[in-house]
């Protein structure tokens, strides 16, 4: 029997997947985390990235998340986001606009309040774009 761990990703809005996983990885705000199964307990805040799950079968599903916190027990991974959603509903055009218009506002310089929403701004629409690199390098294989 392989050896697996169940993983739930919930947003704000509505649960976003769950399932079983042999493997899962999650921007965690000290760096990449991997989480297999027996993994210690351990919770930590997100940042803006994918969290990419490996299916049993070897699939690999991935998933955007603006930032939230993930939970870790031995047999189940939970992942609370902000905003999360499948990699392939994200609006690859929506999320190139707000690219450039954040790293237009960090060009004006105006406050800086508006230079921090800026670069959080700008930090989200990156993440949301390498979701997509990634779900298209699985695609290929």
């Amino acid at each position: 029997m392989a050896s697996k761990i169940h993983i739930d990703i919930v947003s704000a809005e509505e649960e976003i997947y769950s399932g079983e996983a042999s493997m899962v990885f999650a921007p965690g705000e000290m760096g990449e985390l991997g989480i297999a199964p027996q993994h210690t307990p351990l919770m930590t805040r997100l940042k803006p990235g994918a969290v990419r799950v490996q299916t049993e079968d070897a699939e690999e599903l991935s998933f955007y998340v603006s930032g939230g916190m993930l939970e870790v027990q031995p047999h189940i991974v939970t992942v609370l986001a902000d905003t999360a959603r499948r990699a392939a509903d994200i609006d690859e055009a929506a999320a190139m606009q707000a690219k450039e218009r954040a790293e237009q506002a960090l060009q004006d310089k105006a406050s800086e309040i508006d230079i921090a929403r800026a670069q959080a701004e700008l930090a989200e629409a990156i993440a949301q774009l390498r979701a997509l690199e990634s779900l298209r390098k699985n695609l290929k294989r």
